[in-house]
This record gives C-alpha cells, structure tokens and sequence, in this order.
C-alpha cells in the first residue's frame, strides 16, 4: 500500500491529529504540508483557468484533453508548471495534495474516486456528480481514504444568496428557531431571484463534424456513450445533453437547492417524493421543465418554479409568517429578529484548513452528495416525465425500475468505477 493512503488511514482509524510532511509520504526535498499545499487543476478551460492562482495552495500542474487550453493555461501559470494530457498522470504525481476537478459533470464521480483512492485532497465543481450512484461512491471512496472533499459551491457559509440580498446566515437563524413555523415550503423562481438558465439546452439536429486536432473527443468523452462528433457537444455547451449534465438544473441548481437543505436542516436526508411538469424531453438534448415540487417525510417542500407562475411567490412560507425577495416580510422588524437571535453551529469555510486538519470542510462529500441527490431526482422526474417516490434511505425510487436503472448508470467501456 503507499505510504500516503497507509498514513492517512492510519490517522483516521486512531482519530489522531498529525501534520505529515510530504517527504515522509514519497519523494525528497518538499516543504511540509503544514507549510504550503500544492494543487493540480483537471479542466482548465473557461471555468478552469478561473482556479489557477486561489489563495491557500500553490499550482503545480495543470490537464486538460484539449491542448489549446491546456497551452493557454500554461502561459497563464508561469514557470515550474507541468502540463499533462490525461488525468490519470496527475493523479501519479507525489507533489500534489489537492486536485481541482473543473470537467463537465460526466467525469466528476470518475475523477473523484480514482483522485481519492490515490490519496488526494479533492475540490469539486458542482454538480457534485451526474448520477445518485456515482454520488455514493464519491462518499464511499473519501471515506476509506481519509481523504479532504470540498464542493465548489458556497452559498450556504458565504456570499449574498442570489434574490434574499443577504447570506443565508441570518435565514439559517429564523428557520432555526421556528419563527415561520413549520412546515415550509421555499420557493425558487424569478420572482424569489433565481435564474433557471434555460438557454441551456441541446440541439436536436446535429451532424457529425470533424474532430479538431487539438481536442482528444474520445477522451473527453470518456465514460460518457460515444456520440459523433459536433462543437455543440463540447466546452461551453455541454450542459445541454443529458451525457454530460442536466439542462439549467444540472448548471444551477445545486447552487440554489444545498443551500435551501441547509436552512431546513436536511443534509442528512432527501424528499420523498418528486412531481413535475415538464414537455416531453429528448432522449439527447435537455429541454426545459415548468414546475418540480420536491416533498420531505415532514411535509416541507421545495418548489421550482420555471415559468414564474406565481407572481407572488415568497422564498420561504410557513404557518406563522413569509419571508420574500430581498429579506423582506410581512413579520414586523424581521432583520432585527434576526440579529438578535443565536449564531447556528460552526462551519469549517478554509479549505487548507481543513486539508491541514484532516477535519470536513462545510460542504462536503456527504452533505453535498444529499443536495445533489436533489438536483439528479429533478433530472430523472423530468426525462421521465411523471412524479416519483423515493427512499432516501436506500436512495432507490419505490417500486420504479426505470427510474432506478437512471441511479446507477453504464459507463462506456473501458471505464468504471
């Protein structure tokens, strides 16, 4: 076994804290970990190149299956960076602690049980994966690795929460202590400020097209089902084909729904049941939905609300009050209601903390598997286009063959898990 999986499995099973030096892990002449921490980002196109130079950790390598943007970030990181084609190379690097997942969602499951079974630190974009079984062995995989998972979405510890005009702290209080009753339901429209981007959606009338000599499509594709070739596929649009990733709800929507599971203190569970509206979907191109309700064992509900039918939505409503776009509500001196009331549990929000630490971060593999559970049981509700029951414990839909052989995907061949 190597060292750094037997150190960091040794740590976990004693719950013991150590800073480990990386020469003790494999290779000579690095600086502590407690010093400084190195990373490596796979993906660097648009959205890559935007994770060069965080603060926290230092760039050592760079991949990407497209050697114009892996040229392009080259440039952009200075000297000392190496740049690699394939995945799999980096994660064989001893100088690297953390690996920035920044791919389309059909690689993030891959790429994080194979970064973790290697022994790496891992930051993820979101959607955390693209299935509900890839999103359990993520878990499964940190897990027996003791390895450190962020999910790059940060509303629920920082950042004004889109329409509210604040962050969800002071929300998080007055869930908290009951002050609109119980239960909720929360409401994610353009009226309560949330964009469903549906201009992301596929086209259902393409041809195939040559490859580009700079683009290796066939690993791109990866474990994703071979399709021809068309730039449509691809780069900045992928979001648009079910493959890759879900529509705008794949785009958008963990950033609005973990945030929503984390004031109604559900991180630790999932709805129940999921009805929709929504036209009959393209087995290829996503499309977009009119309305999916999401409702827990407790009768809470989440609402998306894709055509703005409510026009007097508030974001969150109760028995005993509303609270509306732009923190407002039809409670009295609701902000001051608010400041006065107790801070909710700490979260650990520095993720070189939490690497140094060896303690979770605030967004996690688990709880960020539970709010993406959320985003793929939209998905499939939509592509099948019926209301679903599901068991959040067994995390199977009751009784619903079709919809769970939609869980556990086929990877193509030779890809798996």
């Amino acid at each position: 076994m190597e060292r750094r999986k037997f150190l960091k499995k040794s740590l976990l099973s004693l719950g013991a804290f150590t800073i480990v030096p990386r020469h003790v892990l494999g290779g000579n002449g690095f600086t502590a970990p407690s010093d400084q921490l190195t990373k490596a980002v796979i993906g660097v196109g648009g959205m890559g190149r935007g994770h060069l130079n965080y603060s926290g950790s230092r760039l050592v390598a760079v991949c990407d299956v497209d050697s114009n943007h892996l040229n392009r970030a080259l440039s952009l990181a200075g000297n000392g960076v190496r740049g690699y084609h394939d995945y799999r190379e980096v994660l064989e690097q001893d100088d690297v602690d953390i690996v920035h997942i920044v791919t389309p969602p059909h690689w993030h499951g891959k790429m994080a049980v194979d970064a973790a079974n290697a022994g790496k630190d891992i930051w993820c974009e979101k959607p955390m994966t693209r299935t509900i079984g890839e999103g359990r062995q993520v878990v499964n995989a940190v897990k027996n690795n003791g390895t450190i998972f962020r999910l790059n979405t940060w509303f629920r510890f920082r950042g004004n929460f889109y329409g509210m005009g604040t962050t969800v702290n002071p929300i998080k209080k007055l869930v908290e202590n009951d002050v609109f009753g119980w239960p909720l339901k929360v409401t994610l429209s353009e009226t309560t400020g949330f964009n469903w981007k549906f201009d992301w959606h596929g086209r259902t009338d393409l041809t195939p097209q040559w490859i580009p000599e700079s683009l290796d499509y066939n690993l791109w594709l990866g474990p994703a089902p071979y399709k021809p070739y068309h730039e449509h596929r691809v780069h900045s649009n992928f979001r648009g084909y079910w493959d890759y990733d879900g529509g705008g709800l794949g785009d958008m929507g963990q950033h609005y729904i973990d945030p929503v599971q984390y004031i109604l203190d559900k991180d630790h569970t999932n709805p129940i049941y999921v009805d929709v509206d929504a036209p009959q979907q393209h087995p290829d191109a996503a499309s977009t939905w009119r309305r999916i309700e999401y409702t827990y064992s407790d009768g809470c509900k989440i609402v998306l609300d894709g055509e703005n039918r409510d026009k007097d939505a508030a974001f969150i409503e109760g028995p005993k009050g509303k609270l509306y776009r732009n923190f407002r509500s039809d409670i009295p001196d609701i902000r001051k209601i608010a400041d006065s009331l107790p801070e909710p549990k700490t979260q650990l929000t520095d993720f070189s903390k939490a690497v140094k630490e060896r303690r979770s971060f605030a967004l996690n593999e688990i709880n960020g598997h539970k709010s993406c559970n959320i985003v793929n049981l939209g998905i499939i509700a939509v592509r099948l286009g019926r209301p679903l029951e599901f068991d959040p414990e067994t995390e199977l839909f009751v009784n619903d063959e079709e919809a769970n052989r939609l869980i556990n995907q086929p990877m193509r061949s030779p890809w798996q898990m």
